[in-house]
């Protein structure tokens, strides 16, 4: 089964004919009651992206529930490979599980990708938790400048 999270205040009114589980943001931070919060202020000031604001109160609400579900899936793929490469007698070792966060310019996805990555690496199933940002695959600045697309960093055209 997928899951898509709602967090608009009002749940699709088709959610019993859909392959997906909704949840209005009220019900997904209800879900936080039942999980211990890994990160305190002091985490989330130095998780927290410039000039953008972030509050323990949401990462409480809305990451917790996510960073809870994403380890799920986790222990879930590492069984299930398990299982696979017992049956095949396999003894491939454990592939990655690759979590992507996209969105336009300057939406959060960073702070997103950071909150995650922090929150993760604190459950069990999932102790190594790596950061790979697009950032990384940008020409550098002199580059950019040299080409003209100083203006269209970030879009395809600006990656080596």
């Amino acid at each position: 089964m997928a899951y898509r999270v709602n967090v608009s205040p009002h749940p699709s009114p088709h959610a019993s004919y859909s392959p997906f589980v909704e949840l209005d943001r009220q019900d997904w931070a209800r879900l936080a009651n039942t999980i211990e919060q890994p990160l305190n202020q002091h985490d989330v000031d130095r998780l927290r992206g410039i000039g953008e604001h972030l509050s323990l109160e949401e990462v409480s609400q809305i990451y917790l529930p996510l960073s809870r579900l994403l380890s799920i899936y986790v222990e879930s793929a590492t069984h299930l490979r398990g299982q696979i490469n017992g049956f095949l007698g396999d003894d491939t070792r454990q592939t990655p599980f690759v979590i992507g966060v996209g969105g336009s310019v300057a939406v959060g996805k960073s702070t997103t990708a950071r909150v995650l990555r922090e929150m993760l690496r604190r459950w069990p199933s999932t102790p190594r938790v790596e950061l790979v940002t697009t950032d990384g695959f940008l020409f550098p600045n002199a580059e950019l400048n040299r080409r003209g697309l100083m203006e269209r960093k970030g879009f395809p055209e600006a990656y080596d």
